[in-house]
């Protein structure tokens, strides 16, 4: 049951991040209904941290659009704290703008820039980058010695960036997996590593309960 929720998950994000990628940078919104819920019980972040990522991210791409406009493409990616930057920037310069402006967001822990100094990528580039994140989801899925919804994974001009909170053995047997999708060019792990002490310790622990705040207050049916 479980495996075929995260399956039919990981083909609505899919969904939606193409449908986003072919509006040019639209941001990508997920909401509504249990699958809120649910997909924060399965995280390996508490919901806080869920949530305050989510407020980094928002926050981040504000402050960078506010400052260098339409002089850079940047994706703005949270976990656990921890900031990926990915796209195109014109100079070394404002690349290390949007790094300084990310370090001062409340919250943000640690900043990887892999900013490449280009022009934007095209439309088609986008398209297909999401696609093969789309490809390395579901290859995750269907790995059995993995749980796919402890990875985040980023695509940026055929280059694959996983995030997440997982073990050595977990972090070396992903990128393996994401080598071996087509059209990937390069994995980058962008990890934090725990024991696997520290993950069965998590796991033992009992998943929080989750509610939808638009179902809490819908007035009850008689």
């Amino acid at each position: 049951m479980k495996e075929r929720f995260l399956r039919a998950g990981a083909a609505v994000l899919t969904a939606a991040a193409l449908g986003a990628g072919l509006s040019a940078c639209a941001p990508l919104v997920i909401g509504g209904g249990a699958m809120v819920g649910t997909l924060m019980a399965i995280d390996r972040r508490t919901a806080g941290t869920q949530v305050e990522d989510e407020g980094i991210e928002l926050r981040a791409a504000s402050r960078i659009r506010e400052t260098l406009g339409d002089r850079a493409h940047i994706n703005v990616t949270s976990y656990n704290r921890q900031v990926l930057l990915t796209g195109e920037v014109a100079t070394a310069e404002d690349g290390q703008k949007a790094e300084q402006i990310v370090r001062g967001v409340e919250n943000v822990l640690s900043v990887v820039n892999d900013l490449g100094i280009m022009p934007p990528s095209s439309l088609t580039q986008r398209s297909n980058d999401t696609f093969i994140t789309g490809k390395v989801r579901a290859s995750l899925v269907d790995a059995k010695d993995l749980t796919a919804s402890a990875f985040k994974v980023v695509t940026e001009r055929n280059v694959v960036y996983l995030m997440g909170r997982v073990t050595q053995r977990e972090a070396k047997r992903s990128a393996e997996i994401a080598r071996g999708v087509n059209g990937v060019r390069k994995v980058v792990r962008a990890f934090e590593v725990i024991s696997e002490e520290e993950l069965q310790r998590q796991l033992a622990q009992p998943a929080p309960v989750t509610q939808d705040p638009a179902a809490a207050s819908a007035p009850a049916r008689r």
